[in-house]
């Protein structure tokens, strides 16, 4: 299981590579952080059922914030215009 979670830290590693070239740094700070968070998991040796319940706390944390960000925070707009 520990490898699944260094594997999550590769990819959040490639999205923050692409949103750093696309000069979205908010976005890459953010992932930047999710793949120290995975990678320091994975170096971790936690049971698989701690991986799993960590992984539960994080979809519930990613999704309550989306859901908040999307709901009060979000201004609907197509394209560059604001």
């Amino acid at each position: 299981m520990d490898k699944v979670f260094k594997m999550l830290g590769f990819w959040t590693a490639m999205f923050a590579i692409l949103f750093y070239i696309g000069d979205m740094v908010t976005m890459t700070l953010l992932f930047v952080a999710q793949t120290g968070f995975f990678v320091l998991l994975g170096y971790m040796k936690l049971t698989e059922r701690m991986y799993m319940y960590v992984f539960a706390a994080y979809l519930v944390i990613f999704f309550v914030g989306f859901t908040y960000y999307t709901t009060f925070l979000l201004e609907p707009s197509f394209g560059n215009q604001h």
